[in-house]
């Protein structure tokens, strides 16, 4: 049991290092003068220019855990929370391009991959390859383990042959490497899932179609077509059989991310209407003068430092080592939650001009949502939740 004196010494959930301080500052700054004057047409246009990804590799945040010898900052996972918050205030679209490569493809390579595929694949990572996770099917949403695309082992021996289609795949519009769950054996079910690594260039792997999304519109969502497309054993990731559980554990971690994008999106759009509340004048008077309007602020705020608590606990149990399971699941689904009310308040406060794409909140209310639908829905967090503290104690 920890010594009572020791917890009372541990610092605050949200006092940071000095590294952690450098990065906050060094990707606010970045994000503010380099992906701010181009959020609207990204949006807009439904993409994210290949010159602003090129950025963000140089900038060292698309590579957070990858060891110095492979070229990434061999840094931790928290790192990965601040860059991936900071870039919300901004664009979710942004960080959610982070996100994917930080706390889902890079996390499973680190903690599932052989040396050979660490040496194979970790560089491209840190200095120009931008990886996906392809899970999602028609009928697999949810229920992520009823998926369909097929692994056949080749005549050969050496290799399987994967057919399938996936849909919903962040960054599929721009990835080099794909993780692709697969099942190599139906009738062991879900213990017949597998996780593989195919390079975009492969014979048999297509990207489809590109979805026209309501709310982070420049990252890209596209589906992912298998036709006969043959990958080496040596690209499986982790065991043969164990695709089932690279998935749960990887999307554990990535609902802290997905908590941290909530967090900073929310409290971008915050931001946005402190501001405009002590500009816009109604009755004689700023509207910050109205205690209605203070309180419902206040409100905002105090729920917003809760689910950034909860995001930061969650993502410092992880870098502890210690379990965090259900506090990932508690951050995802309050952050998101909380997201969707402050951005609905923020783009009241507006009025009018509120709804008008003329708002940056305008845009930042439609990111909102998806943060209850994807990386396991609000109702699965719950089921999560509800399963662990459900359990006999003791």
């Amino acid at each position: 049991m920890p010594d009572i004196l020791d917890l009372a010494q541990s610092p605050p959930l949200t006092q940071l290092s000095e590294d952690e301080q450098l990065l906050r500052a060094n990707v606010r700054a970045f994000a503010e003068a380099e992906v701010a004057p181009h959020v609207r047409e990204m949006d807009k246009q439904a993409t994210i220019p290949r010159a602003l990804i090129d950025q963000l590799f140089d900038l060292g945040v698309m590579a957070i855990e990858i060891p110095e010898t492979f070229g990434g900052a061999g840094a931790h996972f928290f790192l990965s929370v601040i860059a991936i918050e900071e870039l919300s205030r901004v664009d979710p679209s942004v960080a959610v391009l982070v996100d994917v490569q930080n706390t889902l493809v890079i996390t499973a390579l680190l903690k599932w991959g052989s040396s050979d595929v660490k040496e194979r694949f970790l560089p491209r990572l840190a200095s120009d390859t931008l990886g996906a996770y392809a899970l999602s099917e028609a009928g697999s949403g949810s229920d992520a383990f009823a998926l369909t695309t097929r692994a056949v082992e080749d005549a050969a021996g050496d290799g399987y042959v994967l057919s399938g289609r996936k849909l919903w795949i962040t960054n599929a519009s721009e990835a080099g490497l794909f993780i692709v769950l697969a099942n190599a054996n139906p009738e062991a079910g879900y213990r017949g899932i597998t996780a593989f690594l195919i390079e975009r260039d492969r014979p048999g792997l297509q990207i489809g179609k590109k979805e026209d999304k309501l709310g982070i519109r420049a990252s890209s969502t596209c589906e992912l077509l298998l036709d006969e497309c043959r990958v080496p054993k040596a690209n499986i990731l982790g065991e043969l059989g164990r695709g089932y559980k690279v998935a749960i554990e990887t999307l554990n971690e990535g609902r802290i991310g997905i908590g941290a994008q909530m967090v900073g999106l929310a409290q971008g759009a915050l931001d946005h209407a402190l501001a405009y509340v002590q500009e816009r004048r109604q009755f004689g008077t700023a509207i910050a003068e109205f205690q209605a309007v203070q309180f419902q602020l206040a409100q905002a705020q105090t729920e917003l430092e809760m689910a950034r608590l909860g995001v930061y606990n969650a993502a410092r149990l992880r870098d502890a080592g210690r379990g965090f399971l259900t506090e990932a699941a508690m951050a995802k689904l309050f952050s998101s939650q909380v997201a969707e009310r402050v951005t609905s308040l923020a783009l009241q406060l507006f009025g009018g001009v509120g709804y008008t794409k003329d708002c940056p909140v305008e845009k930042l209310y439609r990111d909102a949502k998806v943060g209850q639908i994807y990386e396991g829905t609000s109702n699965m967090q719950l089921q999560t939740i509800a399963k662990r503290i459900m359990q006999p104690k003791g």
